[in-house]
């Protein structure tokens, strides 16, 4: 494993730095479904079965809703990440390994930012906004950052890398979601797949995609492992 190339980490947020079985995901999707029902009026099992096709078709079901509906995405926002940050556990073997690495460090996710906030300081990952910690994540690029255009369009990722001057063939993405890593791949970035790709009815089918570089199930040890490579 040699990644002694890179100088550049982005690390996707929801369930890869943190476990999904912290499991606040869900208390996010049950909030989707929520939206989807008040918004279009639709029971709920059609609600959920929409907001499925949407994040298969459009990347999320927030791009969906506003592709096909024109929805505010603030307001859905604010509704959908208004959940409970309980579950959620400080890392702080994870925390010290990933401010180990050298060079930046930087979290993309289809999430907002104000969220992304929250999740990391529950996790104990100093910002660099943070008074009373040290500073991991040099930048957080969340939906907002990337005009609204999720991963995995390639959209979001030019975003990024124009926002952070980032040289893709020095640069490492960190992801739970298969699918998501074929752009980054295609970029020249090293692809590191986070668990099972995906979980339950979206869990991966079949062998792991040619676009993965490494297929990982512990993020600690794996950081760590890069730290002696070098």
């Amino acid at each position: 494993m040699d990644l002694t190339h890179v100088d550049t980490w982005i690390f996707d947020l929801d369930n890869t730095l943190y476990p999904p079985e912290m499991a606040l995901f869900p208390q996010i999707e049950s909030r989707m479904t929520d939206y989807v029902m008040r918004t279009l009026s639709v029971e709920r099992d059609a609600a959920d079965r929409m907001r499925r096709d949407w994040w298969m078709r459009h990347g999320t079901t927030l791009a969906g809703l506003m592709a096909e509906h024109a929805i505010d995405p603030i307001a859905y926002l604010d509704e959908v990440h208004d959940i409970d940050f309980a579950p959620l556990l400080p890392a702080p073997d994870l925390a010290a390994a990933i401010a180990a690495l050298p060079g930046r460090k930087l979290v993309h996710t289809n999430a907002d930012a104000a969220y992304a906030v929250k999740v990391l300081r529950a996790r104990g990952f100093g910002l660099l906004d943070d008074a009373v910690s040290a500073p991991i994540f040099e930048g957080i690029y969340g939906i907002a950052e990337t005009h609204f255009h999720p991963k995995p369009r390639p959209e979001a990722y030019a975003a990024v890398i124009g926002y952070a001057a980032i040289d893709p063939r020095r640069a490492a993405f960190f992801e739970d979601d298969p699918r998501n890593l074929a752009v980054p791949h295609e970029l020249g970035m090293c692809t590191i797949l986070v668990g099972p790709g995906r979980h339950g009815p979206d869990a991966m089918a079949g062998a792991v995609p040619a676009h993965v570089d490494h297929h990982i199930h512990d993020l600690t040890a794996f950081l760590r492992q890069i730290a002696l490579g070098r």
